[in-house]
């Protein structure tokens, strides 16, 4: 899909991507939050911009690589076959380790693949980054 930096942004700040977004994935700005970081990943899924997720990724996180042209792959693929329909943050625990549980809505060949999930974040060097997340079962928080 086609994304133009006037489209509504896909964290759901309902800004426009150019607004929102789009000053993390272009470096003029970082998230200052755990959640302004778990939005703008969202959106770089969206916008297929693998390059802010490699680099938002914790060195702990179980997908994190040195093989960085496979790791670009296969989150392309997966934006590409991905239609990222909703993101609904349904809370967030801001300290030293943070937390954002979120739904994300998402389709591939018109088939829900969506999910729950209780992400965490840690800031290194100044920065947040995604460690990891833990899925949630429907009715669990």
């Amino acid at each position: 899909m086609k994304f133009s930096v006037n489209d509504i942004c896909p964290c759901g700040s309902l800004k426009k991507y150019k607004k929102c977004c789009k000053i993390f994935h272009d470096g003029i700005s970082f998230p200052k939050t755990a959640l302004e970081l778990m939005k703008s990943r969202f959106s770089a899924f969206a916008t297929q911009n693998s390059k802010y997720i490699i680099s938002t990724t914790h060195k702990e996180n179980p997908d994190f690589t040195d093989d960085l042209k496979s790791w670009n792959e296969d989150i392309i693929n997966f934006s590409k076959n991905t239609r990222f329909e909703k993101l609904e943050i349904l809370d967030f625990i801001e300290d030293v380790e943070s937390f954002v549980t979120f739904k994300a809505t998402l389709f591939q060949d018109n088939r829900d693949v969506s999910f729950t999930e209780k992400s965490r974040f840690l800031k290194v060097d100044g920065k947040w980054q995604y460690v990891d997340g833990q899925f949630i079962e429907e009715g669990q928080k």
